[in-house]
Order: C-alpha cells, then structure tokens, then sequence
C-alpha cells in the first residue's frame, strides 16, 4: 500500500512491479504465510486459525506509521478486545498430540464423524453454488460461506501436509505415502476456489465488509473441522471449552470494531497536475469541474483569440 502511494505521487508513472518496496512487501507476505503454514504443523487447527486475528490488529496499528493513518478509538478498542480474546485462546485451547503420521490422516479421512461432515458440507456447498450460478444470487453471506466451506478442507490438507513435512525432516520420512500427495492437492484445488469466490466478494463489495466477515467463518469453519478431522477437543474439559469459545467471540467482536465504519482509500489523482507554471498564479484545479458547461473546451476569450 506504501509502495502504490508512493508511486502515485512520482511525476514518472513507473509500474508498481519496479519499486523495490512493493518487492519488500511481498517477500513479507511469502514469508508471513509460510510461518503459518509451519505453524499448523506444531499448533491445534483451533488455535492457529483464530490468531488470523493478529493480522487485523496488526495492519490497523502499522498503518499509522507507514501510511499516516489517525488512531482511532475503535482501533484501541477492538485491539484491546483482540488481544484479551487470544490470551484466553492460547491459554485455553486443548493440548492435543501434533505428530500426525500418514496412517492417522488415512483413518481420520474414512472415519464416519468426517464422513458425515463431508456428505453436509457438499449438500450445504451446492445449494449455494446453484443461487450463485443459476439464481445469480451474489450476496456477501453467499460468496464468503463458500470460502468457509473450501477453508475447512484446506486447513485439514494443509495441517495434514505440514504434519507430515515436520515427521519427514525430523528422519520418520512420511513422504512415500500417496495419502501426502492426495493432501497437497486437495490444499492447492481448495485454494484455487477459494481465492475466485473471496475476489468475486472483494469487488462487489468493501473491504471493510468482507474482512470480519470472512474472518468470522473461515474461523468457525475451521475450528469445526479442526474438532471433527483431528479430535481437537476430545478430552478438553468443560470450562476449557467454554473459555475458548468466549475467546473466540472476543476476537471477532474486536476485528468486526477495527474494520467498522473504515473508510475505504481510492489511489485517484483527482485533477492534472502540471507543477508550476513560471508567472502564473494557480488558484484553482487545472482540470474544470465536470458538471460545468465550458468542461472539455476552452473559453470564450481563447476561441476569440483563435478565430482572430
């Protein structure tokens, strides 16, 4: 974001790919979501998932130093609640054992709590794929909860390809199963689909829309697949579960403030701007107003000057 506004202001137009910052900001990204990546290998899908959050929070306080944003109220805020609601995640989400060998995933794949789970999540993903694709039904709620439903398999493949990649390095090689290759292209077939239906809601509608909403049910979504796949939650006690709940809903309710009411940056020149001119006085845009009747022609004085 930096690196466009940057680039918007030179008087040399150059292409966003030649800024060494926008370079910088993506090899950030790469490296964010391979730590993610990593992280559903050591962590409860129950827990990685809601710590998205981090991001939110993160980028609402960033902006201030870097694109010159005013800190709001909300922005503290919904931090604060965000904070609160991960400590009580991380305190409170069940200890799970991690290693996951590729046996494990091939019976948790044919287990009839999965299987189940499938068969509705299919049920539930057609209904809405037939309003998006005969109704032409876009709403928000329609486009995201596809996202959901392909986040929750992802998650599963990923935790699943991660598991296996830390066992492999770790000299218990899991690499020969075919269950291991099957995960990595569930994970990338997911993935694909999801990235059409979330940029199909990004340009129908505001970021500040679709941010907390999707982040509510992708986290949802995968902290229920996560509890169905892999178990998380089998021995967990009472308490620990409700806690991890109120957890989650503190989160959500401070990402759903920071993203309130954000209004939304357009990186448009609104006039021409062609610096200074050497003994002219500039009092005004040098671009007429649009809605004027001289807009798009010169003026009266300049036409008598021509024809003369």
């Amino acid at each position: 974001k930096c690196a466009h506004r940057r680039l918007v202001c030179q008087a040399e137009q150059k292409p966003y790919y030649t800024s060494k910052l926008w370079w910088c900001g993506i090899a950030l990204l790469g490296l964010g979501e391979v730590g993610n990546f990593t992280a559903y290998g050591f962590a409860p899908i129950a827990l990685v998932a809601p710590l998205g959050c981090v991001s939110v929070i993160g980028s609402a306080f960033i902006s201030v130093f870097f694109l010159k944003k005013t800190m709001r109220t909300a922005d503290i805020l919904g931090g604060t609640l965000t904070i609160t609601g991960i400590y009580l995640l991380v305190t409170f989400t069940p200890s799970v054992p991690q290693e996951l060998t590729a046996r494990q995933v091939q019976n948790y794949l044919v287990s009839w709590p999965f299987l189940v789970y499938s068969i509705l999540e299919i049920i539930i993903f057609c209904i809405l794929l037939y309003f998006y694709k005969r109704k032409a039904v876009k709403h928000i709620v329609v486009l995201l909860m596809m996202v959901a439903l392909l986040a929750s398999l992802t998650v599963i493949a990923v935790k699943a390809v991660s598991s296996m990649i830390a066992l492999s390095v770790k000299g218990k090689m899991q690499l020969t199963y075919s269950i291991f290759y099957m995960m990595i292209v569930l994970m990338a077939a997911s993935c694909a689909f999801q990235i059409k239906f979330l940029n199909q809601a990004v340009h129908l509608y505001e970021a500040t829309a679709v941010v907390p909403i999707n982040f509510v049910f992708f986290t949802t979504s995968a902290t229920i697949s996560g509890v169905i796949f892999y178990r998380e939650f089998q021995s967990a006690a009472l308490l620990s579960v409700f806690m991890f709940l109120f957890g989650c809903l503190l989160s959500f309710l401070g990402v759903i403030i920071i993203a309130r009411n954000k209004k939304e940056e357009h990186l448009q020149i609104p006039f021409i701007d062609c610096g200074h001119i050497p003994g002219q006085k500039l009092t005004g845009k040098i671009q007429p107003d649009s809605h004027s009747s001289c807009y798009g022609t010169q003026n009266k004085e300049d036409d008598s000057v021509k024809r003369q």
